[in-house]
């Protein structure tokens, strides 16, 4: 039989995707199943999104520019503009969603066995990106206590070999729902011209902070234009997670020049989702204020109904739509999967995403899941009510989630 690469093998599974098999055997069961697991919102796409693609009245479905139609670029540098940073389209090239932004960036940076320095716990998919250019990703780690803040600028000084090309950064934070303020971009801009690195900032949910705070971009730090990379997407901003719009963004002519080549190679982003996203970034101001105060209410829920469970420790979640929860179980991979096989109240369970998968470090997150505050209140409420009945009778039982 014809052998996979070691790459193949390497590869990690999705914790937010990998119990996706059980979910479905549940429904199949009757079972009503609470989708915690991931970043789905239920907000209402923004009907201008099907609005311009309706009028667009195509007879061919073609390939677009490499780097996106020209008014997508155009209305993206605009967005931009609205938030104080002056770009040219020449500064940003349109993705199949923020992973190909992603993707691009690594491709164009990253030798094989080049390392990459993240904070973790860490958007899992980063790991598999990395691994597919044959790069390593090198955790810093965050704790929950501290409520996942970023440590001192020492840890990152510690770990930077001759084989360090960047850091990279989700802010807010998924999975944690962290907001970094602006001292420690600074601390970490710092350490980039110091050691001559790039700094990666994935910036999708940048509309989401909460309690009066307020977003920093990477882009606007001084004397950073050579190594900031910005990777943002429609995906959240607009509840166009189908759309597959992202986009990757840099001052830095030759990085882009390269990313460039990596565009032209696959060709085009999707058509129908660049139609779609040139009209929702014209939304005005007051859209994002909406969003983002629905969002803070089921913060808000989710918070009061966790603090009802015994032994569940919710740190403070200041933006993004996740709570990374430490759960009363020894072993979240084995309790989310009993959740979907053997559990259920009032003919309802629900589907987490196990804590493990976010960290590279072995044996951290083990009684820690990621939650998506993706639901209606109600819905929110109802699934948190589920998860306390479920952490009862596991309790109960003592070894759900045990590995004894």
């Amino acid at each position: 039989m014809p052998q996979l690469s070691v790459r193949a093998h390497r590869l990690p599974p999705s914790p937010i995707r990998k119990l996706a098999g059980y979910a479905e055997a549940a429904k199949k069961r009757g079972v009503k199943v609470y989708h915690l697991n991931i970043g789905q919102p239920d907000v209402e796409t923004p009907p201008e999104f099907f609005e311009a693609i309706q009028r667009a009245d195509l007879r061919v479905l073609a390939y677009s520019p490499s780097a996106g139609y020209p008014g997508l670029l155009q209305e993206i540098a605009n967005y931009y503009g609205r938030l104080g940073q002056e770009l040219s389209t020449s500064n940003i090239i349109v993705t199949t969603g923020a992973s190909e932004a992603l993707t691009f960036a690594f491709a164009a940076i990253l030798n094989a066995g080049d390392e990459v320095i993240v904070p973790e716990p860490y958007y899992a998919n980063y790991s598999s990106f990395s691994l597919a250019k044959d790069a390593t990703v090198v955790p810093i780690t965050t704790r929950i206590e501290d409520g996942f803040a970023l440590p001192e600028m020492s840890a990152f000084e510690e770990r930077i070999t001759p084989r360090t090309k960047a850091i990279l950064i989700c802010n807010p934070g998924n999975p944690t729902g962290v907001l970094y303020p602006r001292a420690a971009l600074e601390e970490l801009r710092k350490i980039c011209l110091k050691h001559d690195l790039f700094l990666i900032a994935d910036e999708v949910y940048r509309e989401f902070v909460y309690d009066g705070a307020e977003h920093h971009s990477t882009l606007e730090l001084a004397d950073m234009e050579q190594h900031t990379i910005v990777v943002d997407s429609i995906s959240k901003r607009f509840s166009a997670c189908g759309a597959r719009i992202g986009c990757v963004i840099s001052r830095n002519k030759e990085l882009m020049e390269a990313i460039m080549k990596m565009a032209q190679a696959r060709l085009s982003p999707p058509t129908l989702g660049q139609i779609g996203a040139e009209a929702v970034y014209k939304m005005p101001p007051d859209y994002y204020q909406v969003v983002a105060r629905e969002y803070a209410r089921r913060r808000d829920v989710l918070v009061e109904e966790l603090s009802k469970l015994e032994g569940v420790v919710c740190p403070p979640i200041t933006g993004a739509f996740y709570a990374m929860v430490r759960l009363p179980v020894e072993d979240t991979d084995v309790f989310c999967q009993w959740l979907l096989e053997e559990f259920q109240h009032e003919g309802a369970t629900v589907m987490l995403a196990p804590g493990s998968g976010f960290y590279a470090t072995p044996g951290l997150g083990r009684d820690e899941a990621r939650i998506a505050y993706v639901l209606k209140s109600d819905d929110l409420r109802a699934a948190v009510r589920c998860l306390g009945a479920a952490l009862q009778r596991a309790n109960s039982l003592k070894a759900i989630g045990s590995t004894t």
